[in-house]
């Protein structure tokens, strides 16, 4: 009888376990399913809110403020968004700009080009900057100048401001250009600034044009003032009045030099986008300044200037002792300066 109790007491305990023992384990499973569902789900919306935040930073990054303009891929180096910090570029903010500068040489009838160019309503040429000292002491004052200018900040009488399309300056190549000439191509290349060479052909038309200048700018017969570029055929006459002397015995060298200069500005700045002009080819043939234009990426208008021409006609009118530099040059190969003349 012991015996049969204990072993119902055995069964019944083993009844009893079998019957409990799934449903601790169901909840067990369950409570574990639900701890790894929380975590599972709290992993994931860290990682879509991860992912959220990280495309849309992206976004603001890759937006950009202006569409892009309808060009040829090589152009997009030089088209620029200026953001001048003197004053909003408003309704012309989306318009593109090219920066240029005038590369010349005194006397090459870059002031009358540069008056050509700011006639154009686009376009703003802010005159001969770096003949200021102080502008080209060395390489750094250099490029606060320059980023100065291309930035639209630089306030001349030339200035178009919000709607400039086209920015620069003229710069001569005896002021900081020869001698700093490798930073300053690496300057061009890097901000995407084009160059325009401007040279005289006929070297003897522009020494007589150094020389007259210089007198004048002794003697002042205008009314005691100095003027470089004139707007009246009665002040033309008056400075071509003055005929220089040359020194006939180093004409030939001084001719020699000038050409040698010119050169080397050629050769140092050829890695830039660059176009070459020459004033007697831009006074006889107007459709160089359309070139200009379509070099600016500028629309096309018809350039005027109020500059009259100073020495016209034969140069044999303008040199005192012409017979002495004709004898210099003749069986030269500058003996073509002395008759090449051309109309203006």
């Amino acid at each position: 009888m012991a015996d049969d109790l204990c072993f119902f007491t055995k069964d019944s305990f083993i009844l009893k376990s079998s019957k409990k023992s799934p449903l601790v384990l169901r909840t067990v499973v369950l409570f574990f399913v639900m701890v790894c569902g929380v975590y599972i789900c709290t992993i994931c919306l860290k990682q879509i809110s991860t992912g959220s935040t990280t495309e849309f930073l992206n976004f603001r990054v890759v937006q950009k403020p202006c569409p892009e303009p309808n060009i040829e891929p090589w152009e997009i180096p030089y088209v620029h968004y200026p953001n001048p910090k003197t004053y909003s570029r408003a309704e012309c903010a989306c318009n593109p700009v090219q920066y240029f500068a005038i590369m010349s040489m005194q006397r090459s009838g870059s002031g009358w080009f540069e008056t050509l160019l700011n006639n154009h309503t686009n376009i703003s040429s802010n005159g001969e900057i770096f003949s200021v000292k102080v502008r080209r002491s060395n390489v750094s004052t250099i490029f606060e100048t320059l980023d100065k200018i291309y930035n639209l900040d630089w306030m001349s009488s030339a200035s178009k401001n919000e709607c400039t399309a086209a920015v620069g300056l003229k710069w001569m190549l005896n002021q900081g250009l020869m001698q700093h000439h490798k930073e300053i191509v690496e300057y061009f290349n890097t901000r995407g600034v084009s160059t325009i060479f401007l040279f005289r052909r006929n070297l003897l038309r522009r020494m007589i044009s150094i020389l007259a200048n210089s007198y004048d700018r002794d003697a002042k017969p205008l009314n005691g003032t100095h003027k470089s570029h004139v707007h009246s055929p009665h002040e033309a006459a008056i400075l071509a009045s003055y005929k220089p002397v040359v020194n006939a015995t180093t004409l030939i060298p001084s001719l020699r030099q000038v050409e040698e200069t010119t050169k080397k500005g050629l050769e140092y700045f050829k890695s830039t986008r660059h176009i070459i002009l020459y004033y007697e080819d831009v006074v006889k043939n107007h459709t160089k300044l359309a070139e200009v234009q379509e070099f600016l990426k500028v629309p096309k208008r018809e350039l005027k200037s109020r500059q009259v021409k100073i020495h016209k006609g034969s140069l044999s009118n303008h040199i005192q002792n012409w017979v002495d530099v004709e004898k210099a040059l003749n069986g030269t190969k500058y003996e073509s300066y002395l008759h090449a003349d051309y109309r203006k």
